[in-house]
């Protein structure tokens, strides 16, 4: 089932699938005026939860103007604004409200979930906590008030955006629970706090209180909807459709369950299926234009590409300056699988300009650099573009699979083009963001950073690399010689003679096995010679080393006249070394005599 993870790329974002939950406001609703009204309250929740918010709107709407102090309908017309992402109309239903009567406990709470999603933290824990103290009877927290509370803080939660105290949610809603064993939906609020408390962790007790509620409430389709979306997240696929049907079979319009399983058939390739389903969403969901995009993604899963690029063009069309941004998402990766990333590149661009942050996935970062990629010197945006796709995304196999597609871009590039060796700078510093990122990166994948830094010029971040990796294998040749092929050329514009301490740590290295490190072991000496010859004026210390390589090399012609001409020096009266031009071919794996720099593979 690893082809349902494709799918939802081009899935739309739901916002965590928020789901408002019930609240059996038997005694308000009996107060208000009976059964009648009770079941138009009833209605829209129902339709809330199915995500109609159109059709909730205009329920709860039409109960306000009825009767402008029925304050259930106030609270939940609030919440389907939230739901829609129309928070500044909730906020003005709710202030409006307050204005009209200040004691209204369960609109303070909706007023502190604006608050809440304002970045007002220390606001909306006042409302909660006053709403709170107002209901506080002789029995304790009025259950009703706790619920919401606890609902509006897990509602607002999320990874990226930790409003709220969860813990304290948990608390309230733990309480409400004591208080009211029979409510449903205080099990479900209870089992959502647990997951967002608790990543990866908190699924037994989410599983455990969503349970609790089908128990109390069998008919509750919302606690199949989460179950399923629980062994979604365990790829447990049987248990993903079984509860998505439990859903259905408790509540025949209950269309996220509907949308969910069209996108897992299509996911398996099960085209009738999926067909089915969808056309099942769109008669149990508010009537929308842009409804039509399944369909349109049904001939992108077909690849019926041409077809799927009009049918997405032609709800742009319809929908103008409201058209969601997976349309876009949808044309653009429909552009590229044509092998047409220039057409591609203005809905990709599009996408990301119209859609949300929290809107955005990694794979769309993924698709973004597919297209840049193609196209001549953008070189740096695709550079951001793969910072920014590995921070979005939370899956660790997901941020090194686009690393390792970012430096292999680069340093081919590169490769094709001489002109442009300095790519090789942005290869090194993706490579250094995956060495830092795996818990055990290898040898190579440490190596590869700092001979991609050099390779690209950056002479001082490769030797910082190098030095890590000697630190990390002090017992591999490597490290130490390419420190030392950095320092040489470093010291070449400091001249802070770090290359020396490099050379003579090469040397001392490659003294273990001067047959195995005959090659690091010249080129060390050879620098040594030349610094004392040339820079020290140490024509002793300069005849140490050149006797060292001719015990390596007893024929190296070079070599002779280098000693010949150091003992002249020395025997010459107030002589000393003088430059030659007989410099010993070191054969470093740093720049050879021919000034090309050649590379060594671990």
């Amino acid at each position: 089932m690893n082809k349902v993870v494709i799918f939802t790329t081009l899935k739309k974002v739901k916002s965590n699938m928020k789901k408002i939950s019930i609240t059996f406001l038997v005694t308000a609703l009996l107060a208000f005026g009976g059964v009648a009204v009770g079941q138009s309250l009833q209605e829209g929740i129902n339709d809330l939860y199915a995500e109609r918010f159109k059709s909730a709107q205009s329920t709860f709407e039409k109960l306000v103007a009825a009767n402008p102090n029925n304050i259930d309908a106030v609270y939940w017309l609030g919440q389907t604004f939230i739901e829609a992402d129309n928070v500044p109309a909730a906020k003005d239903v709710y202030d409006k409200a307050l204005l009209a009567s200040a004691n209204a406990p369960l609109v303070i709470v909706g007023r502190g979930q604006v608050d809440l999603i304002e970045n007002k933290i220390s606001e909306a824990r006042q409302r909660f906590e006053a709403a709170i103290t107002m209901t506080r009877g002789k029995k304790g927290d009025d259950p009703v008030i706790l619920n919401a509370v606890g609902r509006a803080i897990t509602d607002t939660y999320t990874d990226k955006e930790k409003k709220g105290d969860i813990n304290y949610a948990i608390e309230k809603l733990e309480a409400a629970a004591l208080r009211d064993p029979k409510n449903a939906e205080i099990f479900l609020n209870l089992g959502n706090a647990y997951r967002k408390a608790r990543p990866g962790e908190g699924g037994g007790k989410a599983f455990e209180n969503y349970k609790k509620a089908n128990e109390v409430n069998p008919n509750f389709a919302a606690p199949y909807y989460r179950l399923a979306q629980l062994f979604n997240s365990q790829r447990n696929w049987d248990l993903y459709e079984q509860y998505l049907n439990d859903a259905i079979n408790k509540d025949p319009r209950f269309a996220p369950a509907y949308y969910d399983l069209y996108y897992y058939k299509l996911g398996k390739r099960d085209f009738n299926a999926a067909e089915t389903y969808a056309k099942k969403y769109i008669e149990t969901t508010d009537p929308d234009p842009q409804n039509d995009y399944l369909r349109v993604q049904t001939l992108w899963a077909k690849k019926d590409f041409d077809q799927a690029i009009a049918g997405a063009k032609n709800l742009i069309a319809q929908a103008g300056a409201k058209t969601k941004p997976i349309v876009y998402r949808l044309i653009a990766d429909s552009y590229v699988q044509k092998k047409d990333t220039a057409a591609g590149k203005q809905y990709i661009d599009d996408l990301f300009a119209k859609a949300k942050p929290d809107d955005l996935n990694a794979n769309d970062y993924r698709l973004k650099a597919d297209i840049y990629s193609t196209i001549p010197g953008m070189e740096d945006s695709l550079f951001a573009i793969y910072v920014q796709g590995v921070a979005a995304d939370t899956v660790l196999d997901n941020k090194i699979e686009l690393l390792k597609k970012g430096i292999e871009y680069f340093r081919a590039k590169a490769a094709a083009d001489k002109s442009k060796s300095y790519l090789r700078e942005k290869e090194g510093d993706l490579a250094t963001m995956l060495v830092d990122l795996k818990p055990k990166p290898t040898i190579n994948e440490m190596f590869d950073v700092g001979r991609a830094y050099y390779f690209g010029g950056a002479n001082l971040k490769s030797y910082d690399a190098f030095t890590k990796f000697s630190e990390k294998y002090p017992e591999e040749v490597y490290g130490w010689e390419w420190k030392f092929n950095n320092s040489r050329i470093i010291d070449s514009t400091k001249k802070d003679s770090i290359a020396v301490p490099d050379a003579m740590k090469l040397l001392e290295f490659a003294e273990k096995d001067t047959a195995k490190y005959k090659k690091q072991y010249l080129s060390a000496a050879g620098f040594l010679v030349e610094y004392y010859a040339n820079v020290a004026k140490d024509g002793a210390k300069a005849m140490e080393y050149v006797k060292k390589m001719l015990v390596l090399d007893p024929n190296n012609e070079s070599l002779k006249n280098i000693q010949k001409q150091l003992e002249k020096s020395a025997s010459q009266p107030g002589g000393g070394p003088r430059s030659s031009n007989n410099q010993p071919k070191t054969g470093s794996s740093g720049k050879t005599d021919s000034g090309k720099r050649e590379s060594t593979n671990v």
